[in-house]
């Protein structure tokens, strides 16, 4: 059976939609999250660390990670991307997705890098182009770029829109 990891997987929404196709663990920094992932996704196993310090002894066939590298700053960003290409076998596949630079809230906030805002105090995401996302995942074979908008739901029935990228890619 194929074997997935999945970076930042909060209280394992998506875990539990690829456990029923793969052998997946989730990696989540929360304590609150994985107790509320173990719960509701009993097939996968989850892991609390941070991505930036996790050390695994195996390689994964695939990686996921869902709406998390645009928190870090660049050389966070670098740290991850690398553990990534250290953790996934030759010919592994990758898909994550990050904040658009054509996202509304791009440009709020003090600037803290290039692309890269404080629209709270301690809390900071980055905007990623087209050409950055590539650029950021340079070292892999991209097999595929593209945006898309998702709608997310709040308590109180409130709603908002939030503009996305992603990148497929293959480890060369």
């Amino acid at each position: 059976m194929k074997q997935v990891l999945v970076l930042g997987a909060g209280y394992g929404r998506n875990t539990k939609e690829l456990a029923k196709y793969f052998k997946v663990d989730g990696i989540e920094v929360s304590a609150s999250a994985v107790k509320l992932a173990r719960e509701w996704d009993t097939r996968s196993n989850m892991i609390q660390a941070s991505v930036l310090d996790v050390e695994l002894p195996k390689k994964y066939d695939a990686v996921f990670c869902y709406n998390l590298l645009h928190l870090f700053k660049q050389e966070e960003r670098n740290v991850i991307i690398n553990k990534c290409s250290m953790l996934l076998q030759e010919r592994g596949v990758g898909f994550f997705t990050v904040f658009s630079d054509e996202d509304s809230s791009c440009g709020k906030g003090a600037l803290l890098e290039p692309n890269t805002y404080e629209y709270k105090t301690g809390k900071f995401a980055h905007f990623f182009s087209e050409m950055d996302l590539k650029d950021h995942f340079r070292n892999f074979t991209i097999l595929e770029t593209g945006s898309f908008r998702e709608q997310l739901h709040y308590a109180h029935q409130q709603r908002s829109w939030i503009h996305l990228r992603y990148v497929s890619f293959l480890k060369k």
